[in-house]
């Protein structure tokens, strides 16, 4: 039954992770009338504060990782058992793409369409393993230092990354996978998930063991 809650509550709040990607993402392109960076920023916005109020809110019941390579990272650390990372992975990617649906009915778009956003290339992998790398350090680092405020820590950090990497910090597999049904502001092609999910599992496992060693109880 415990496992059966923190489940539902990854499938919950991966849904509804995706549908502020998404929907954000749409209403931003809507409203800025053509201009790019007014749109990110309004996708910003509502990605950064969303994840800290979906952390808050789930974090006490699974652990809030919506996204499979925290979930792996947490099993690494000891922290989550391995036997439940394949069915975590399972939901957060079925609420990834439940999400994605949920925005494209609010506004009224098909509820899976392949998306056309290129996004491939030697400096997008390299994006995606920063934004993963970063995340995860962030998710270690204050998790072991200051833990009451690590939800804040993610959003901030997800917040800058969608500026100062060339993907825009998918940092998910599961992500990046439902995105690839949406084909709006915040898609990427089906072809192009390939090399993405490659950096960020690479991104992850490099961060994971890095600040598990900086982090070691001799240095605390």
């Amino acid at each position: 039954m415990m496992l059966m809650r923190r489940l539902v509550a990854e499938f919950l709040g991966t849904a509804l992770l995706l549908a502020t990607v998404v929907g954000s993402g749409i209403m931003g392109e809507r409203l800025a009338g053509g201009n790019v960076a007014i749109a990110l920023l309004a996708n910003t916005l509502a990605t950064g504060a969303g994840l800290v109020a979906l952390i808050l809110t789930f974090g006490p019941v699974s652990g809030a990782h919506f996204n499979p390579v925290v979930t792996f990272s947490d099993a690494w650390l000891g922290n989550t058992r391995w036997r439940d990372v394949p069915p975590y992975i399972v939901v957060q990617v079925i609420g990834a793409f439940a999400g994605v649906a949920a925005a494209h009915l609010m506004f009224g778009e098909p509820l899976f369409f392949a998306s056309q956003h290129i996004r491939t290339g030697p400096s997008q992998w390299w994006s995606e393993f920063v934004a993963t790398f970063g995340l995860v350090a962030v998710i270690i680092g204050c998790s072991r230092s200051r833990p009451t405020i690590t939800p804040f820590a993610v959003g901030a950090y997800i917040m800058a990354a969608y500026w100062f990497t060339a993907s825009t910090s998918f940092a998910n597999p599961a992500v990046t996978l439902a995105r690839a049904a949406s084909d709006t502001f915040a898609g990427i092609r089906p072809v192009d998930t390939g090399g993405f999910i490659a950096a960020q599992l690479l991104g992850a496992t490099t961060a994971t063991y890095i600040f598990n060693w900086l982090y070691t109880s001799e240095s605390r």
